[in-house]
């Protein structure tokens, strides 16, 4: 998966399984994966830079790294922090864990 390899620095570490698609509230549609496999959260590195104009209007220009941080998270964690249009994607998963 481009995208993971682009935001945590390295390509997934198993084999994907597809959760299916949700559509957030804005319109914009998720596609998401679970995997097993071994992934160290300390050897995150993004790729993926981002670049905005701070302060508004000001025409002065920030960048910074589109992802911080990473780590694993229960899927109660999960819930919590994520977009409420994604919880079915967690909600996908567990049916699966639990199969």
């Amino acid at each position: 998966m481009r995208e993971f390899a682009e935001e945590v620095g390295q390509p997934p570490p198993g084999l994907l399984i597809s959760l299916g698609q949700v559509t957030q509230k804005a319109g914009k549609v998720v596609e998401a994966f679970a995997l097993e496999g071994d992934f160290n959260v300390s050897d995150f590195l993004c790729t993926s830079m981002v670049e905005i104009e701070w302060p508004p209007r000001s025409g002065a220009r920030l960048r910074f790294a589109e992802v911080d941080r990473v780590a694993w998270l229960g899927l109660a964690e999960a819930r919590l922090r994520i977009l409420p249009a994604q919880a079915e994607l967690i909600d996908r998963l567990e049916l699966l864990l639990n199969c």
